[in-house]
């Protein structure tokens, strides 16, 4: 098992392919993220929202949909688990699996566990994402509309950066551009480069208190 750890995961291919049907009752599609600049297959909506996190965090290397299937024994018979998702970063190697706290099982459970050994062998961490606070999504929402780059033609970051540095939020920082809107757009692409830093342990708002990047 350990020599997992080290296989080639260039150029990999997911363990089963994505299918799409008017009847079907999750939702797969592909997701592109910024960060390895490639397009990402999901299976539900859960798991899109963990990728639009992953790349968020912006410290993802490369990012493998249903990377491999494992076989394992557990109550005295033989069963087979293909995790969601592999995920080499900044910060080391990352098997996730994806599930709503609400739907898992006792047999989920023990595909978990085993998944969890596996990674251990190997040197990885193993995480469920099973729930998010209730405002992560609205607020990754909204940086994630403005999360490609982009130009500025009216040169009002230096401004912006300079408004964060005095600790002022959101809304007043936006609203002492004379092109508000714009500046309301260029705010939030700062905020998914890190450029700017904000409190997301609460919701993203008008009021929320922007930061520098060094003291986010």
């Amino acid at each position: 098992m350990a020599s997992l750890g080290q296989a080639p995961w260039a150029g990999s291919v997911p363990m089963r392919g994505f299918a799409w049907r008017r009847d079907q009752r999750h939702r797969p599609g592909l997701e592109y993220m910024v960060s390895t600049g490639r397009l990402h297959g999901f299976e539900s909506l859960e798991e899109d929202w963990l990728l639009r996190a992953l790349d968020f965090c912006g410290r993802v290397q490369t990012l493998l949909s249903q990377p491999f299937r494992m076989r394992f024994e557990a109550n005295g018979r033989w069963r087979r688990h293909t995790p969601d998702y592999l995920v080499v970063s900044d910060n080391g190697v990352f098997v996730v699996d994806v599930r709503p706290a609400g739907l898992i099982k006792s047999e989920d459970e023990e595909s978990f566990a085993a998944a969890h050994e596996l990674s251990l062998v190997c040197g990885w961490r193993y995480v469920v994402v099973a729930s998010w606070s209730p405002h992560v999504q609205a607020s990754l929402d909204a940086m994630y509309a403005r999360r490609r780059p982009m130009s500025d033609p009216l040169n009002l970051r230096p401004g912006l950066l300079a408004a964060a540095e005095q600790g002022v939020t959101f809304r007043e920082a936006a609203m002492a551009c004379q092109f508000w809107p714009v500046a309301r757009a260029q705010l939030l692409n700062l905020l998914w480069q890190r450029r700017l830093g904000v409190d997301l342990s609460e919701p993203l708002t008008d009021a929320s208190r922007l930061m520098s990047a060094e003291l986010s």
